[in-house]
């Protein structure tokens, strides 16, 4: 037989159940907010079942669900009979405690908040019977009047009532759509590891969230409906009402469908690491490029998860998951979408060509690239500035720079290169990143040197320099020479181990020498100043090897044309090979002249 009592009522008897359904059939008189008649009810089934009872009620008097919860809690659900959300429900709740305390709790007053209930009673009962009870009810601006308890036969039936219809002239009056002042309160869920959330709770803080909690389930694998078991997240629904939290974030990537799940359980915006990341760019990108890059990465990633906006897509008031393109282009249909999408690659394709062109000149004046790469927030362009007393933007937090920089040096062998500052890298780097900001990313991948940047301070930098290992092998940078830095020397306790490295601060300036002395190192042995002795009878060599490096000063003797350049070894044995090793001035010639 079908019953219409909701809940938890695995191991309840059937004729316990229809009398249970019975209470849909029982009215309240008029001027009545909760009947003894109906506590003692209540109460009695509560303590034969050890399980608290909620029954929800109309204005009008009519019980119009009854649900079974645990011996300490109970499902409480959504039950707004208005369209305009932010208006009182009509339907007030009232719920049983077992063990004999009636004052509500902090996930009751939660709830009451977010469902807008008419009131939010709780009835502690005991013995069968009825004990004390306490109501609150919602008033402008979201705050609560919680008179203190009353025992059960002092219930002030008419004074509740009244203070239902005062509730509602106020509640909900204002505009309702205002964007909400401060920051959001975010509840963070993972699966991985407590390393892994506290990543993302610096991620959300980086967004501008305020992060109320973080909760872990370890799982080998995520559920394939709701990323956490239906228990958990039932569970994690309580403690969103607890902690009044505006959404929740998962620390990995969601589909659509567990998005529009979760929301529908959580009753709070849901989003994941990817779509937090992604909002951190939206926010950081200052350049046409960067701009066009996040904007690229969140229509790529959102175009696929339309079906999963739910509750994010019926909001307009903004937040954390709704910045770069906005909500208004997420809402068109897939065909817009992907019109967007083709417009924005054509446009970054011109900047990437534009990029070529400067990379070719650099390449053809012989000037060599080194990059600095490494995980987010690893002091990168701090480094940057105190190298090449620059004035770029270095802060700590996550992705603080997105755009790459470069500056010229010079070495002490008068060897110029090119200084750049590239994106950092993050553990679960969304593939949409990696693909709108591949021309940018490739400025690592190109590089002649590669000075990787660790944070020494960080307890799981051998992790994060796994994350780097892993991201320059798919951006193909695997032939370039590389140099490992520990930075923040200064603050790392323990100190770090590190063989082979560079211990610096890029704060303080320690280390920043031998660095120096490194790339100067690794840069000779790629390109060097060169001298070339071109007689006058091969005289139009020089126009071809001009184009090759970086010219430091041409003179004319009486034997010809010495030519001095900053040239790869690669071009000098191709040159040597073609033309013969007698164009090459030697040390011994040099030190004659």
């Amino acid at each position: 037989m079908k019953h219409n009592v909701y809940g938890n009522t695995e191991g309840i008897r059937d004729a316990v159940l229809r009398e249970l359904d019975d209470l849909y059939s029982y009215e309240l008189e008029e001027g009545e907010y909760l009947p003894r008649e109906l506590m003692k009810m209540l109460a009695e089934y509560s303590c034969r079942l050890n399980r608290e009872i909620a029954v929800y009620l109309t204005r009008d008097g009519e019980i119009v669900h009854v649900a079974v919860g645990s011996d300490c809690d109970v499902e409480l659900i959504d039950f707004r009979l208005r369209r305009n959300a932010s208006r009182l429900s009509r339907v007030r709740c009232v719920h049983t405690h077992p063990d004999g305390d009636g004052h509500l709790s902090d996930v009751d007053l939660s709830a009451l908040k977010i469902f807008r209930y008419d009131a939010m009673t709780a009835v502690g009962v005991k013995d069968g019977e009825p004990v004390n009870v306490q109501t609150a009810f919602l008033e402008a601006e979201n705050e609560i009047l919680m008179p203190p308890p009353v025992r059960w036969y002092q219930v002030p039936d008419r004074d509740w009532l009244n203070q239902i219809e005062v509730s509602d002239q106020k509640v909900g009056r204002e505009e309702t759509d205002r964007v909400p002042e401060g920051p959001e309160k975010a509840v963070l869920m993972g699966i991985e590891s407590m390393e892994s959330l506290e990543e993302l709770k610096r991620l959300a803080e980086t967004a501008g969230a305020n992060v109320a909690g973080a909760f872990l389930q370890k799982r080998d694998k995520p559920d394939g409906a709701l990323f956490i078991g239906r228990g958990r997240a039932e569970e994690l629904a309580r403690e969103c009402q607890a902690l009044d939290a505006d959404l929740c974030i998962m620390d990995e990537e969601l589909t659509g469908i567990q998005v529009r799940n979760l929301e529908d359980i959580l009753r709070v915006k849901v989003i994941d690491r990817t779509t937090l990341i992604l909002d951190i760019f939206a926010q950081r990108a200052v350049s046409s490029e960067g701009k066009l890059q996040v904007e690229l990465a969140q229509l790529q990633y959102q175009s696929t998860r339309l079906i999963g906006q739910g509750l994010v897509m019926s909001r307009l008031a903004g937040g954390i998951g709704t910045r770069g393109p906005g909500e208004s282009r997420l809402e068109m249909n897939r065909r817009r979408i992907r019109e967007r999408m083709t417009e924005l690659r054509r446009r970054l394709a011109e900047v990437e060509k534009q990029r070529e062109i400067r990379r070719k000149n650099r390449e053809r004046n012989g000037t060599p690239v080194v990059a600095l790469v490494g995980y987010t927030n690893s002091g990168k362009s701090t480094l940057l500035n105190q190298l090449t007393g620059s004035g770029v933007y270095a802060r700590d937090q996550l992705f603080a720079t997105l755009d790459a920089v470069s500056r010229r040096m010079e070495t002490p062998e008068k060897t110029e290169y090119l200084l750049v500052d590239t994106v950092g890298f993050i553990r679960k780097l969304p593939h949409t990143l990696v693909s709108a900001f591949r021309s940018t990313l490739e400025e690592a991948a190109l590089a002649d040197v590669l000075v990787i940047v660790n944070d020494g301070s960080s307890r799981e930098m051998a992790a994060q320099h796994d994350t780097v290992e892993q991201v320059l092998n798919e951006l193909g940078a695997t032939e370039a020479r590389r140099i490992e830095a520990v930075n923040k020397c200064d603050i790392a306790d323990p100190w770090p181990t590190f063989p082979g490295a560079v211990m610096i601060s890029a704060k303080t300036g320690e280390g920043l020498e031998e660095l120096k002395r490194r790339i100067a190192q690794a840069l000779q042995e790629n390109h060097a100043p060169v001298t070339f002795q071109i007689p006058f009878s091969q005289y139009g060599l020089i126009a071809r090897i001009r184009p090759l490096g970086r010219v430091i000063s041409e003179d004319y003797t009486d034997a010809g044309t010495e030519l001095r350049m900053v040239m790869s070894r690669e071009n000098v044995n191709r040159l040597i090979r073609e033309h013969g090793a007698a164009i090459l001035k030697t040390e011994g010639e040099k030190a004659e002249s």
